[in-house]
């Protein structure tokens, strides 16, 4: 049986997985104002993958027959700065939600919920993948720019992102 405390805190992560989602979207259109698509693209992508993990979060505490309780969602800013400000945004939010998943962990492990644990760990190895997927394209526009070539370069290169298969 999974604790209340575990509960009510994968529910909270859910809220964060959605809140997650509606700020790579607002990051997604306030780049498609811009024109860059391919960000833009990148971003929504980002989008949906947030809210297969907040599924996913959703599906295992109705599997272990716990309760879900949605709770509001914080609207995001609808503008965010430059490319580069976004994608530092974008990292600056991952390292929040790994915090969070590592306490989720913590917690888990210190109740002994092996479910919980076998959940959480496919989470650290995700946001593991995330920071460094973010924390690269952060370093090449450090390195190479974000204005003119470099900028198109960098968009045609997001644009080409696929679909995320078997998030759920």
């Amino acid at each position: 049986m999974i604790s209340e405390a575990l509960t009510r805190e994968i529910n909270e992560q859910i809220k964060f997985e959605l809140y997650s989602a509606y700020m790579y979207l607002a990051m997604s259109a306030d780049c498609s104002d811009r024109n860059l698509t391919g960000f833009a693209h990148w971003l929504t992508q980002q989008a949906e993958e947030e809210v297969a993990h907040a599924m996913r979060f959703y599906h295992f505490l109705l599997e272990r027959g716990a309760r879900v309780e949605l709770m509001a969602i914080d609207q995001p800013p609808h503008q965010f700065g430059s490319p580069l400000e976004i994608m530092e945004k974008s990292l600056e939010h991952e390292r929040f939600v790994t915090g969070r998943i590592n306490g989720l962990y913590k917690l888990a492990v210190s109740e002994g919920d092996y479910p919980a644990q076998v959940l959480l760990q496919w989470f650290v190895t995700e946001q593991v993948e995330e920071e460094s997927s973010i924390g690269e394209i952060v370093e090449r526009m450090r390195m190479f720019g974000v204005e003119g070539p470099a900028l198109l370069m960098l968009d045609t290169q997001l644009g080409s992102r696929p679909a995320e298969d078997g998030e759920e």
